[in-house]
């Protein structure tokens, strides 16, 4: 069999939005860490995968969301703050587990179906 290349692709949007350049670059480096942690946990998962980060920033206040288009819905998850990479933090938490939780669906949706 064999072996699939990237399955899960990484889309960075309104970068420039981050003005200083070391901050911006620890934000790709992050996502493109947490990028193999989300081919990890769908290694096994018949589509290709995108997940799409997107920055805005209004005033101080960050805005980032994060989306990932699977099988049956599209997880979107928002989170802003004032700063970029506590926000970012929190944001990859909240969508880890979000993503567990419909993969999980996703995987037991024959038990869901099914008549009692």
């Amino acid at each position: 069999m064999k072996e699939r290349e990237k399955m899960v692709k990484l889309e960075l949007k309104n970068l420039k939005e981050i003005e200083n350049e070391e901050v911006r670059e620890g934000f790709v480096a992050f996502w493109k860490e947490k990028q193999l942690y989300v081919e990890e946990l769908f290694k096994n998962y018949d589509k290709d995968l995108t997940l799409e980060v997107i920055v805005d920033k209004s005033g101080k206040t960050y805005k980032i969301s994060a989306s990932l288009n699977l099988n049956s819905k599209k997880i979107l998850t928002v989170e802003e703050g004032p700063v970029l990479m506590s926000v970012t933090e929190k944001l990859f938490s909240e969508f880890k587990k979000t993503m567990k939780r419909q993969k999980e669906l996703e995987r037991k949706d024959y038990l869901y179906k099914r008549k009692r």
